[in-house]
């Protein structure tokens, strides 16, 4: 007779201690004592519940089509799908209800929204939904978003965003996909929660996130390579066919949040560039590439425009471009030697 295994013998049990996004959010604010107000704390509550709310309706979205075209086109010149809309509705609905933030800047509106009569000492940048167009495939979306301090609520402006990436008090993202997943920093290093749906909670899944200090993976959109400049494809030749023989593995997904989730996990680096194309890049500063910045700087690694770090940079406006690579600090600082290479020579 064949003897029995026990499966069950060497698995641990899980953990009864669950920590919640809101019970990490509370012992953030302790960690802060008298300095804490608590306003920052309910405003992070508060876009955990437009991530969870856009969660659901993403999900109904792949199921009856709500991904349809709206029949207008935001400021990007981009189509706004019907998704695009409600996610941003909801996004700034819920922020204005917090009563902590008194301005906000969407990719999705041309202006900034000042909130009159709020109090409010927060303004925030979001991108509601990054990757919408990918949703008819199934690939992964999310919602990026950053948080700056407001200095005098009473005098509240534009001014109050157009700030560089340095100065954010926290960034983070959430990430539709096969389960739901949000990462936040508050400058105190980077966690990663994931959706428990029959709780209907965040719950504490990756704490401390680390990059790797190299990666195997890099992640370009190559269609593009006929217009990069010449240091973008000399590195991207130089880890294609190296000297080692060891080549690292292309994963491009298309959609901001996933890539760079992956890279984050796993290592590597992840670049959109400027080029002849697009002279300023394509990612835009405030609710792209700085709250992208800033969580990689947070896990240890490495953000540059190729020439500059980007949490360096000084928007001009809100809907500003820059270039970006980001990932593990080895492989940025290998390519930002190609960048210094060139610097000056102006032969790109």
């Amino acid at each position: 007779m064949a003897t029995q295994t026990n499966l069950g013998a060497d698995l641990e049990p899980p953990s009864t201690d669950l920590i919640t996004l809101t019970r990490h959010i509370l012992s953030r604010q302790r960690d802060l004592g008298a300095e804490a107000s608590g306003d920052l704390t309910l405003l992070l509550i508060a876009i955990q519940v437009t991530s969870k709310y856009i969660a659901s309706n993403v999900r109904k979205a792949r199921l009856i089509n709500l991904v349809g075209l709206a029949g207008v086109e935001n400021v990007q010149g981009e189509d706004q799908k019907k998704l695009d809309v409600l996610s941003n509705d909801i996004m700034v609905n819920a922020l204005r209800a917090s009563g902590k933030c008194s301005v906000m800047v969407s990719e999705e509106v041309d202006d900034a929204i000042i909130v009159n009569g709020s109090k409010g000492t927060y303004a925030c940048v979001f991108d509601p939904l990054d990757g919408s167009s990918n949703i008819d495939a199934g690939v992964n979306v999310g919602t990026i978003f950053g948080v700056y301090k407001v200095e005098d609520p009473s005098n509240k402006s534009v001014k109050d965003v157009l700030k560089p990436g340095k100065d954010l008090v926290a960034a983070g993202y959430t990430m539709y996909g096969s389960s739901c997943n949000l990462v936040l920093s508050t400058g105190q290093g980077v966690d990663g929660f994931t959706l428990d749906e029959a709780l209907g909670e965040f719950i504490l899944t990756h704490p401390d996130i680390q990059i790797p200090t190299r990666g195997k993976i890099y992640s370009f959109n190559e269609g593009n390579s006929l217009h990069f400049y010449e240091p973008t494809n000399k590195y991207l030749e130089s880890i294609k066919y190296p000297a080692n023989g060891k080549p690292y593995s292309a994963r491009y997904i298309g959609s901001m949040v996933a890539d760079v989730h992956r890279t984050l996990l796993y290592g590597g680096i992840f670049g959109y560039p400027d080029d002849k194309k697009s002279k300023d890049g394509k990612l835009r500063m405030l609710y792209e590439a700085f709250p992208m910045a800033f969580l990689t700087e947070q896990a240890g690694g490495v953000a540059t425009t190729g020439t500059q770090r980007i949490l360096d940079v000084v928007p001009k406006n809100i809907h500003g471009r820059c270039p970006v690579f980001l990932g593990s600090k080895d492989d940025v600082e290998d390519l930002k030697k190609f960048y210094d290479a060139y610097e000056g020579e102006k032969r790109w």
